[in-house]
């Protein structure tokens, strides 16, 4: 009797060499070569451990023994799987560890001899042959599996050794920079060749070590000590120095004010920076010789601190150091108070005042003195108070040399920054100070200082803030790298003086001179240019400092595989990550500078995705078009696209004509790529593809109403292309302001403004107030805004027309914003009224979002607490009992809606999570790879519709009567008849 047997082909076997590092526990085991065999099954790949060079062409006879493909290993075998092993980690590009893996696998003829694979493989399909087949498979699989979770576990706890030592040791090794920098001036009698703030910092380091080092002994031998003479004996006096030079100048840096800070400002951040540091450095310190150093401690307090000590150490040599920073954290929790941080710090900075000098460079004669002037200076200066405010007030700044200020926004590489972004994942969110930095200071809301916000969250069990916990951790979870090739052009762009693709001027704007006349107005003129040259060249001051900084992080991220931002959230529940300089919610040049370090093939949708985000970038009105028509603007301008990615800076730049010019630029890279490859839709991007709300405020505020003419305004029903709000209001400014322009000027004062403004009347000079308006924009700051794009277009240049057409605009605009959003209004107004209800109450405005997150508005009197420091009294504000009614008033309506927006985005990031998709959020913006476009897209409708299918307002109210039984609040708004159902079916809700 015979049979026929079939045999069927898997695809074709790919071998691929893999250098493999060697676990700890075979250190004498032989140097092999290790070869894996990917055979594709299910549309997965498994790995099988094969020993030859190259596959082979032959038979595969049907009595192969399955032990071919799953050879005996003896106990000392380089594959000798580890049950240690428990977590997956991509390749890590440390190249010591490559060169450890390298010298591992060197000699590998004898393995390769042992076995051979010969030809492709086939597969019967006779039952009991692919059983025996897949059960040793299986074995050699879980085997190299685990061994795979200790290479790649290694490699984790490489980059992880990195970050505890970026969060734990940033200023050591600025002081043992500066103490090696000494040692070589003293060697070799000469000063080294360094940049300007490296070598203004090297002159002050030791003379203000000493002056530190004086005052703490002189604060060690008093009975009765400074309040701060304890704290300032905490540190080493030359770690003190260099947290207070640096902090100094990065206040400089930042300032609004160019070369001066206010002193109230610079002492607490200088007090916090040394407190976070003492909380770091000084368990270990004072734990390390408890017995010599205590002996009066009671034995059961002593050996307390012994097990605790003992017990850190443990778990820092078996590497749980997750544990080992929440040990030291709680060890001395207890904050310093604002009155000590002031005194400290005042103390500190008198001390860099006394001590910081600069010798002014001269061409005077050797023989003579050289010009020294001390850098710092403390004097009282009259600030503006806020913005659009006339009041003024008298502030104790510290104001440095302008020799010191020149120069120092190109600086800003050598500043210490301590929250850069993290080279492995966050700590999980598990409370209002559990999660984020491994042991730098993070707390998940930021709360400025409010108490009783503070309060709500620490009395929140976590089971109710789960998903809120959720939503943060996902954000921190998203991997970013550097876009290489776009940093390259930033770089190039700002070393050849900025002042293209948005970046600033490099050079400030020179001073008028003096006219040679006597006549005052003439004279008053000069002056005011001169006020108004000073101010440019401070805000450009200001944005140099802000690009250096940028840049100074991208650089130091450029060669990482990957890194991570932890995220908190403001009081009203929007998330940002706790870096400040270079992350996703910044500017245009962060954007484009950072993409996923997760690539993913593009297919069909995804390069269609592409196309659409790049219109969306370029703007100019592209982004209003339909998508079709945004994919055929793109299609007619591919010759541009190629030169753009292929030629940035010496092509016909075509990028620089978008709006946002280096996101575009990314995308014409990525475009470019993908369509010059062999297969487009097989194409692996890592670029971020944004989907964006139609002024989603106001996209909100329709939802709650379910007014269906205000819904249609802003896309929550379908259309042929995206409603565009802001055109329409737009339109009606101008209709408005023709009418009054007909008007006599004699009687009606807005008809010569009117005139002059009808011509300028766009989308964009009414955009920025349009997009406000919902969050509670004032008179004030839409006439600022507004005031701003008339400057930018450049046609009023007196500067009393400019400020009675930008107060005139303001009123128009807000005008017809009320004429259009009549329900959004009702519900504004409403919330108003509760929120009037529950200040007269002398309380504040208290609510719960839908994902369980408690919110306090921190609007409260504040009390001044007079702090007398050796430079001078300074005046703290701190939280009072009283509530400012107006400002809890009219600030509800904008943070409950911020409130439902972050609600909205996390409830998303929470299903995009479960999907399988990458997602990053920008409160009303969010982005996920071009090829998970159409799935985040379905989410995040569904996550909307299911966000007000809930009775949000009706919650709200009786939330708002419970807790105050005895007071009448005004009943719900009427609403329409909108089927929030149609959101679902809208193509442009978010686009």
């Amino acid at each position: 009797m015979s049979s026929t047997a079939t045999f069927s082909a898997i695809p074709q076997v790919q071998i691929q060499k893999q250098w493999r590092k060697p676990l700890k526990s075979h250190k004498n085991s032989t140097q092999r070569t290790h070869f894996s065999l990917f055979i594709p099954l299910s549309n997965k790949h498994l790995r099988i451990p094969m020993f030859t060079e190259s596959p082979l062409s032959s038979s595969f006879p049907s009595t192969l023994s399955s032990p071919c493909l799953n050879p005996k290993l003896d106990k000392n075998s380089f594959f000798q799987p580890s049950l240690q092993s428990s977590q997956v980690i991509l390749d890590s590009p440390e190249e010591d560890l490559a060169e450890k893996i390298d010298e591992k696998f060197r000699n590998s003829e004898k393995i390769k001899s042992e076995i051979q694979l010969k030809g492709r493989i086939f597969m019967q399909d006779p039952p009991w042959v692919n059983t025996l087949f897949m059960k040793g498979f299986s074995e050699t699989s879980n085997g190299l599996r685990l061994e795979f979770k200790e290479i790649e576990r290694e490699k984790y706890n490489l980059l992880r050794r990195r970050q505890i030592k970026a969060e734990t040791e940033a200023w050591e090794n600025m002081v043992e920079e500066y103490r090696e920098f000494v040692r070589e001036m003293r060697e070799k009698k000469l000063a080294p060749n360094l940049p300007q703030v490296k070598a203004l910092f090297l002159g002050w380091f030791e003379p203000l070590k000493k002056a530190i080092e004086k005052e703490q002994k002189l604060q060690r031998s008093r009975k009765q000590k400074a309040i701060y003479g304890y704290h300032i004996d905490m540190l080493p006096a030359d770690k003190m120095a260099v947290i207070v030079m640096h902090k100094m100048m990065a206040l400089l840096m930042v300032g609004n004010e160019a070369g001066c800070v206010r002193l109230v400002q610079a002492a607490l951040q200088i007090g916090s920076a040394i407190e976070q540091e003492i909380k770091i450095h000084s368990f270990l310190e004072k734990t390390k010789n408890i017995r010599k150093n205590a002996s009066d401690m009671p034995e059961d307090l002593l050996k307390e601190k012994e097990i605790q000590r003992n017990r850190v150490k443990s778990l820092v040599k078996r590497k749980r150091l997750f544990e080992a920073a929440k040990l030291v954290t709680t060890e001395d929790t207890k904050s310093w108070s604002q009155e000590t941080q002031a005194k400290l710090g005042s103390r500190l900075i008198e001390l860099l005042i006394d001590t910081a000098y600069i010798q002014i460079p001269t061409t005077q004669s050797a023989d003579s003195p050289p010009d020294v002037r001390p850098a710092f200076r403390h004097k009282f200066k009259i600030l503006n108070n806020d913005q659009g405010q006339q009041v003024v007030k008298r502030y104790g700044v510290i104001e440095c040399d302008p020799l010191v200020l020149k120069g120092i926004d190109r600086s800003a590489r050598y500043m210490v920054i301590p929250y850069v972004p993290m080279l492995i994942p966050p700590k999980n969110w598990r409370g209002y100070d559990k999660g984020g930095y491994l042991f730098l200071p993070s707390y998940v809301m930021r709360t400025h200082g409010s108490r009783k916000q503070q309060d709500a969250m620490r009395k929140t069990p976590p089971q109710q803030m789960q998903k809120v916990f959720e939503a943060l951790n996902t954000l921190g979870n998203t991997k970013w790298r550097i876009n290489r090739k776009v940093l390259s052009v930033v770089e190039s762009l700002w070393a050849s003086g900025g002042n293209i693709g948005g970046l600033v001027n490099c050079e400030d704007v020179p001073l008028p001179e003096k006219p040679l006349t006597e006549d005052p107005a003439e004279l008053d003129t000069w002056k005011w240019s001169v006020r108004k040259a000073k101010k440019i060249n401070r805000e450009r001051h200001a944005l140099r400092c802000d690009v250096e900084l940028k840049l100074s992080v991208a650089q130091k991220m450029r060669d990482e595989e990957g890194f991570y931002y932890p995220h908190n959230l403001d009081f009203r529940g929007r998330a940002y990550p706790m870096h400040p300089h270079l992350n996703h919610l910044s500017s245009d040049l962060c954007r484009g500078v950072l993409e996923f370090a997760e690539g993913r093939p593009l297919g069909k949708s995804g390069l269609q995705w592409l196309k659409i985000h790049l219109a969306n970038v370029y703007a100019g009105g592209v982004d209003k078009l339909s998508y079709e028509a945004r994919e055929a603007f793109v299609e007619n301008h591919l010759a541009q696209i190629f030169d753009s990615a292929s030629n940035p800076i010496y092509g016909n730049r075509w990028w620089l004509t978008a709006e946002d010019p280096f996101q575009c630029l990314a995308a014409c890279i990525d475009l470019s790529g993908a369509l010059n490859s062999s297969s487009p839709y097989t194409f692996i991007s890592n670029l971020p593809i944004h989907q964006d709300g139609s002024c989603n405020g106001l996209q909100h505020y329709a939802a709650l109403g379910r007014d269906s003419k205000e819904a249609a305004a802003v896309n929550l029903v379908a259309g042929e292309k995206p409603a565009d709000v802001y055109s329409e209001i737009a339109a009606r400014v101008r209709e408005i302001m023709e009418k009054d322009s007909r008007k006599d000027p004699e009687t009606d004062p807005n008809a010569v403004l009117a005139k002059v403004l009808v011509d300028q009347v766009d989308r964009k000079l009414v955009k920025q107030t349009v997009m406000t308006s919902v969050y509670g924009v004032t008179f004030v700051g839409a006439r600022e805004q507004i005031k701003r794009r008339l400057e930018e277009k450049g046609v009023i240049t007196d500067d009393r027309l400019l400020f009675s057409a930008a107060c005139y605009s303001a009123k128009v605009t807000m005008s017809a914003l009320g004429q259009l959003f009549q329900a959004a209004r009702g519900i504004m107004d409403w919330l108003g009224d509760c929120a009037k209800v529950v200040a007269s109450e002398n309380q504040p405005v208290r609510w719960t979002t839908p994902l369980g997150l408690p919110v306090v508005q921190p609007y409260c009197k504040s009390k001044r607490h007079l702090i007398k420091t050796s430079l001078q009294v300074l005046a703290l504000q701190q939280e009072g009992e009283g509530i400012e009614v107006k400002k809890q008033r009219t600030a509800f309506p904008p943070n409950y809606v911020h409130s439902l927006d972050g609600t909205h985005m996390m409830m998303t990031a929470v299903a995009c999570r479960d999907a399988g998709l990458q997602f990053a959020g920008v409160h009303d913006s969010f982005w996920t790879h071009a090829c998970d476009v159409e799935k985040m897209n379905q989410i995040l409708r569904e996550k909307f519709v299911e966000l007000y299918d809930m009775p949000i307002l009706e919650n709200l109210l009786e939330s708002f009567q419970a807790s105050y039984p005895k007071s009448t609040f005004p009943p719900l708004p009427e609403r329409g008849t909108f089927d929030l159902e149609e959101v679902l079916e809208s193509p442009y809700f978010f686009n």
